[in-house]
């Protein structure tokens, strides 16, 4: 297919040209190409194209909770909202805490997904051996859960964490919220409310104090140890003190923000309740602005989701009851060019830290960046239409969304995933060409 007339954004330029796509390659990029024969042409009509968005932190689901969500309903879902490629969490069932589990979990994707695919391996506090025998695209990371967890992935045995730490092949993602200090939260919690506590709570209970402590640890190991640590999901001010600015290509300790991080605060639990419950929790309206001028800043180097589907029933629950978590990658970006319309972040911003420092930090091969001869993994933004975030439209499994009635001032006009339409603006095209991303 060749592309033309389209505003191409990549790597800190808007320039104005066609992008002519051959055998899943982008084969050329130039102010004006002439079709080959028998080549369809897209006529762009002046939107933005830019790189696929790479998603580093999804929670998909399979195997073992797909009543929640799986692989092609989700990967599907990413793909409307401009999502070429994602890194999957490792807290499936079974826990991703094996080579074998790894492997089968590779298997199990082929043929299913929208969007390209890795899968992140599980720390535990019995796998130290599984993970010294890991090889460099094997997978994108070691995710340690340094804060509560499902199955046996909290690793909270300080010889087990040292000897992550100092022994993994393979980067670190971290979890951080502080066990202990949750659990004293919790604890009064109960003593003030009963079972009836009321939904807002939830950032006072997974508090500032749990996540400075946990990431303060974290850091304190890689710097020991002299780790490549990846801390995920940060939500406060205060913990922005253990990073620093800078490109990411000379960092060895790098930390990304959510979009929901960055767009909400805690004056939306009035209205939305557990449907914005996650962990880390929203923080108040100063924190989200901090993480925005981190981003600014280049503190702050990767954006991301963090997508964790569960049912509207499960949701629906009181406050002990309702599982934290957010589905989000169908409107992910048109919330983050939200963000750009109201001068939070610049264009070449929001392309830099959804594509290019995805790809970077995890050595994804010939992906994130439109430059002739790598895989063509596009995204179409039309950036004088609008989306408005409806239940109803959602191609997650669990149908709703935290964000519906919502509207944000842009919309996912197409995505390619190796240089296929796999949607045009209104629908899922073809089957499932995502391929096993390559890492270096």
């Amino acid at each position: 297919m060749l592309i033309t007339n389209a505003r191409l954004l990549n790597e800190g330029q808007i320039t104005e040209g066609d992008l002519l796509i051959h055998h899943g390659r982008i084969a050329k990029i130039a102010a004006s190409i002439t079709a080959p024969a028998g080549v369809p042409v897209l006529d762009a009509g002046g939107k933005l194209l830019m790189p696929g968005m790479i998603d580093d932190q999804v929670h998909f689901r399979e195997p073992g909770l797909t009543h929640k969500g799986h692989l092609a309903s989700e990967s599907a879902a990413a793909a409307a909202g401009g999502i070429t490629s994602f890194m999957e969490m490792p807290n499936t069932i079974p826990n991703t805490t094996t080579r074998q589990a790894l492997a089968d979990k590779y298997a199990l994707a082929a043929g299913k997904c929208y969007g390209n695919y890795a899968f992140h391996f599980g720390g535990a506090n019995d796998n130290l051996e599984e993970i010294k025998r890991l090889k460099p695209g094997d997978a994108p990371s070691v995710k340690v859960f340094m804060g509560a967890s499902t199955g046996n992935m909290l690793v909270d045995d300080p010889a087990t964490l040292e000897g992550i730490f100092a022994h993994s092949p393979l980067p670190i993602l971290t979890h951080c919220e502080d066990t202990p200090s949750i659990k004293a939260n919790e604890a009064a919690a109960r003593a003030k409310y009963g079972e009836e506590v009321p939904q807002e709570e939830h950032w006072r209970i997974r508090n500032h104090e749990a996540c400075y402590k946990s990431t303060e640890l974290a850091v304190g190991l890689a710097k020991k140890h002299g780790t490549r640590l990846h801390v995920l999901h940060l939500t406060t001010a205060r913990e922005l003190r253990f990073f620093e600015a800078g490109p990411i290509e000379k960092k060895k300790i790098t930390v990304e923000a959510c979009v929901h991080h960055l767009f909400l605060n805690d004056s939306y639990y009035a209205s939305r309740g557990s449907l914005i419950k996650c962990n880390p929790a929203v923080k108040n309206e100063g924190d989200r602005a901090a993480l925005v001028q981190a981003v600014r800043d280049n503190v702050i180097d990767i954006i991301a989701t963090d997508h964790a589907p569960h049912t509207a029933i499960e949701k629906a629950q009181s406050f002990w009851k309702a599982p934290s978590g957010l589905p989000l990658v169908q409107y992910a970006l048109p919330v983050l060019f939200a963000l750009v319309q109201r001068g939070e972040m610049t264009l070449e911003q929001l392309v830099q830290k959804v594509c290019h420092a995805p790809a970077i930090r995890f050595g994804v091969q010939e992906r994130g960046f439109l430059r002739e001869g790598y895989r063509a993994d596009l995204t179409l933004v039309d950036l004088d239409a609008t989306t408005t975030a409806r239940n109803a439209d959602v191609l997650s499994l669990c149908g709703w969304t935290p964000f519906d009635g919502m509207t944000f001032p842009a919309r996912i006009a197409g995505t390619w995933v190796n240089g296929h339409h796999v949607w045009d603006g209104s629908q899922i095209l073809g089957p499932a060409r995502g391929e096993r991303l390559i890492l270096a």
